[in-house]
Formats: structure tokens, sequence, C-alpha cells
């Protein structure tokens, strides 16, 4: 049945190109021979009787979780024009496109330099277009949404964020540890910061314990 099918595209095809292409006559055996040559192709290497076989998507790597894009827990504001050139940029980095995202963002920073969201945003599309490693342009762009508000969570979270994912876990929650002790207890990024912070320090291991100092050892010493 198959091969029906086959047989009716090829006719299908042959008369499109012959009559309502209107294809020269003298180019009608060259456009011919190449619906054959595909034919031929799919008779040596096409297997319309095999069963279909979907293959289940390769699992995610486990991590620390990915940028949050949506309502970033409540650090961004999700309307007016930071929210739309943050919208426009989590579209290009859906798509692969880390360099457009980036740019994006540093069109949106040339009208509104001192929005921190923006920033922040730029920090993370620098850090995903260098293969979720923290360059020292990401770095730089965290640094000055840090500085332009040194209350705003966002920008140690998502600093955070690119140094777990890229590999410097020490780091990572070094920069977390802080900005949970200044979180409030009610923040509603405070639930996801304990979970990444708790996944972080179980990759980590245990802390080694600390070498006994001199006095440890005189005291250890003495005879009861």
């Amino acid at each position: 049945m198959t091969w029906f099918w086959v047989m009716v595209a090829a006719a299908l095809t042959i008369g499109g190109i012959f009559w309502l292409g209107r294809l020269p006559a003298a180019a009608r055996p060259l456009a011919g021979a190449a619906v054959m040559l595909g034919l031929a192709g799919y008779a040596l290497q096409g297997s319309p009787s095999l069963p279909g076989k979907p293959v289940a998507p390769a699992p995610e790597p486990d991590g620390f979780g990915e940028a949050l894009t949506d309502e970033r827990q409540g650090m961004a504001e999700r309307f007016g024009p930071a929210a739309q050139w943050l919208g426009m940029s989590d579209g290009f980095a859906r798509t692969g496109k880390t360099e457009l995202a980036a740019k994006t963002l540093e069109k949106g920073l040339e009208k509104y330099p001192d929005n921190v969201d923006l920033w922040v945003g730029l920090g993370n599309a620098l850090a995903a277009h260098g293969g979720g490693m923290m360059s020292p342009a990401a770095a730089l762009a965290f640094d000055e949404a840090a500085r332009r508000d040194p209350s705003h969570p966002a920008p140690p979270f998502f600093a955070g964020l690119a140094l777990a994912q890229g590999g410097d876990l020490k780091g990572a929650e070094a920069v977390w540890s802080e900005l949970l002790a200044r979180s409030p207890a009610d923040a509603p990024w405070r639930a996801d910061l304990e979970m990444r912070l708790a996944q972080l320090r179980q990759a980590l291991g245990p802390t080694p314990a600390a070498p006994a100092g001199p006095a440890d050892e005189t005291v250890a010493s003495v005879p009861n």
C-alpha cells in the first residue's frame, strides 16, 4: 500500500512539473530522470514495512535548575519596558539564538541603563551564550545590577545560578548563602532558593572537619 501512494505522489509530481509548471519539452526528460532517481533512492534505502519506533526524549542532566523566565520567582517586573525586552530575549534564547538574546538586552539597556532586571537578564544571556559558564562579561552584568540596587535579590540569585551551572559550586554556595541570610521569611523566592542551596550542598558533600589547633592538642595531651 505504501508503494501505491509513492507512485501516486510521483505521478502527481511529474504531472505538475510537465503541465502546471509548463516545463519546456527539452527539459522534461531531465525532470523525469530526477523524479525516477528519487524513487530509486527510496527503493534502495527506504523501509516502509518496518514498524514505527518512537524514541523517548533524553532525560535532562541533573543540575540546579534553569534560568527562570516567567515570573522569575517574583524577582522581576512582569509588565513594563523591562518585561518586554526580557520576553523578546527569552524567545531568542529558547531557539538557541543566545547572541541575539544578549544583543536584544543591550539594546534595551541603551534606553533604560539603570534597569536592574535588564542587567540581570543580560548576565543570564551572556552566561548562556558562553555555554553556561560565568564569563567575565556575565559577571560584570550581574555586578552592574547589584551596584544599582544592592537589596535586589535577582543579581545574587542568578549570579549564583550561573556559577553553579558553570561548575563553581563553592562560589555559588557563598553567594546563595548570603542571599538566604538577608531574604525575608515570606519572600516568594525563598523556598526555591532553599531547595537549590540544599541540592548544591548535597553535591558538595560533607564539610571536612577543621584540623585541631595547638590549644586543642595541648588539652588532649593532659592526663586525667
